[in-house]
């Protein structure tokens, strides 16, 4: 709802002057804006902060360095963005008024800041995946906060933390627990990935112009991925959003489509057959959310005697081992990985599953796995396409990559295809996935080597170089 003031700002042409050391006075501001021909736009939700110690409380609270990656949602006149600037972080400032962003460029002509004079709903947020550590501040403008917390909070985020001014009310709603008013559909769509910490409230009259209500600042940090339970977070919101479509109703009646023995589901999950959505915990609407579709845990003591072959240096059959052996005794084994591009160019990547043997949770190929004994190299790119995201498409060999400790001793037939989904993710397989322009991948893995399997890295490194790019 906010747009920062700037803490000392130095207003160029003939009137130039420094405003203060620390921090604007409320008749400042208003000259300021006064000379670089600025009102407060109402449409874009812009008022101007006077209080400097609630300033540098709210960057403390960011607990930034030199190793951060800082976006900065309306940054006004720079207050924020100075400080961020003076903590030693890299700064991009997202600014929608053309005046303001100007003036920014000119107030602060440092390496570490970069101006953009954009609208944040249309920013790609995938880009960040590209910097190291990435944390967002933002004075969010009410009328558009559920799209942009929707937009930089959607899973898988490169954004390790979120420090956001909004609307007191929004703010209940972000933090808010069962059976209370501000409990909805919101709060647990950003709940399931995501911790909520309400900070402090803040007062309309520390603003220029006063807004008609307060304020509040919240921090966001993402949850443990093995915190709660694994569900399927697509059908999550699904429900949640048709659970809370007419809160006075019970939810029996409004999950019907999904659940149509509600009093079997109820029994099973120990639930009250009246219940309404705002009684349900989180815990309660992941159970609710696994008995409609279940997750099917791998048992990983029956995978360890699946039969792979085992091969020599030359990739020439030798016998076949259960799985257990071919890893306990590092052997050299088989295994493909395919590259899925939709027409844009972009790659799809998917996030392993907490339940791998090997590199859990960490970024992959569009769909890879062994070469089963018995198997070619071809059918066992076509069964993992389908197993993992549920697709079918032609496939054509990139390469082949020799078995080294790079691969895990994998001998690798990498594939390329085309699709543009939508893709039936296993998510017994898979904890999710997105499309990425190939030139943001490689720069992401030399920001941030340790998200990828290795052998990932391997066959990109080598799809890259055959396709010249």
């Amino acid at each position: 709802m906010f747009t920062a003031f700037c803490e000392q700002i130095a207003i160029t042409g003939s009137k130039s002057k420094a405003i203060c050391d620390l921090c604007m006075k409320l008749s400042e501001i208003s000259a300021t804006l006064g000379e670089i021909q600025v009102s407060p736009v109402k449409s874009l939700g812009q008022n101007f902060l006077h209080d400097q110690n609630l300033s540098r409380w709210m960057v403390e609270q960011a607990e930034l360095s030199s190793d951060d990656y800082v976006v900065e949602i309306g940054p006004g006149l720079g207050a924020l963005t100075q400080l961020a600037l003076a903590k030693g972080a890299e700064v991009l400032a997202i600014e929608k008024d053309a005046r303001l962003a100007a003036f920014l460029h000119t107030r602060f002509p440092s390496k570490q800041l970069k101006v953009m004079h954009a609208d944040a709903l249309e920013f790609d947020v995938r880009t960040l995946f590209a910097k190291s550590r990435v944390k967002l501040l933002g004075n969010l403008p009410y009328y558009i906060a559920s799209e942009l917390l929707l937009k930089f909070l959607f899973f898988p985020s490169p954004i390790s933390l979120w420090l956001f001014t909004l609307q007191k009310e929004m703010t209940e709603r972000l933090s808010a627990v069962p059976s209370t008013k501000s409990y909805g559909a919101l709060t647990l769509q950003i709940q399931l990935r995501y911790r909520v910490e309400y900070l402090r409230t803040i007062p309309a009259s520390v603003f220029l112009p006063q807004p008609e209500v307060d304020s509040a600042t919240v921090r966001i940090s993402p949850r443990d991925p093995t915190e709660l339970p694994a569900c399927d977070g697509d059908l999550f919101v699904q429900l949640v959003r048709q659970g809370f479509s007419q809160r006075r109703k019970q939810l029996g009646k409004l999950l019907r489509e999904h659940i149509p023995d509600w009093e079997r589901a109820v029994a099973a999950l120990g639930l009250d057959r009246q219940v309404r959505a705002e009684a349900l915990t989180l815990a309660q609407w992941i159970a609710l959310t696994n008995y409609v579709r279940p997750i099917v845990v791998p048992d990983r003591r029956g995978s360890a005697n699946e039969w792979f072959p085992v091969v020599d240096a030359a990739d020439g059959l030798l016998r076949n081992a259960r799985r257990g052996e071919v890893h306990g005794d590092n052997l050299r084994h088989r295994a493909v990985h395919i590259l899925i591009f939709n027409p844009a160019g972009e790659v799809f990547l998917q996030k392993r599953a907490r339940w791998k043997d090997r590199h859990p949770l960490l970024w992959d190929s569009s769909a890879s796995g062994h070469v089963s004994a018995g198997e070619a190299y071809d059918d066992g790119a076509t069964r993992e396409l389908k197993e993992e995201i549920g697709i079918e498409t032609r496939l054509e060999r990139v390469a082949k990559l020799p078995a080294s400790d790079k691969t895990d001793q994998e001998f690798i037939w990498l594939y390329r295809g085309e699709q543009a989904g939508p893709f039936q993710l296993n998510r017994s397989e898979v904890e999710g996935g997105e499309f990425f322009p190939p030139n943001l991948v490689t720069d992401w893995i030399a920001a941030r080597r340790d998200n990828f399997a290795p052998a990932f890295i391997e066959c990109w490194n080598v799809y890259r170089e055959k396709m010249g790019n």
